[in-house]
């Protein structure tokens, strides 16, 4: 699964199931950048970031994003198929 459909998912989780208002975006949905969909996701996660700035994909649904308050994080999926955020120090 990628990052984007477990972002995606993750997302439609959190808005649908707490009922959390949709946040204005400014891209049609199928045109959600890459950067905006790991913010999502580690927002998800609860870390600090604000907003990815930028990413780099180190493989297939692997990536190491950064954070416009400095922080790095690697965003992948696991072997049991979950996302997984970790700190990058």
């Amino acid at each position: 699964m990628s990052i984007r459909a477990v972002a995606l998912a993750l997302v439609g989780v959190v808005t649908t199931g707490f009922g959390v208002a949709a946040l204005g975006v400014e891209e049609a949905p199928g045109d959600v950048s890459v950067t905006k969909d790991l913010t999502a996701v580690i927002a998800l996660h609860g870390l600090p970031c604000g907003n990815v700035v930028s990413a780099t994909q180190q493989g297939q649904d692997d990536y190491v994003a950064s954070c416009e308050n400095g922080n790095r994080y690697r965003v992948f999926v696991g072997a049991d198929g979950r996302v997984i955020v970790e700190k990058i120090d």
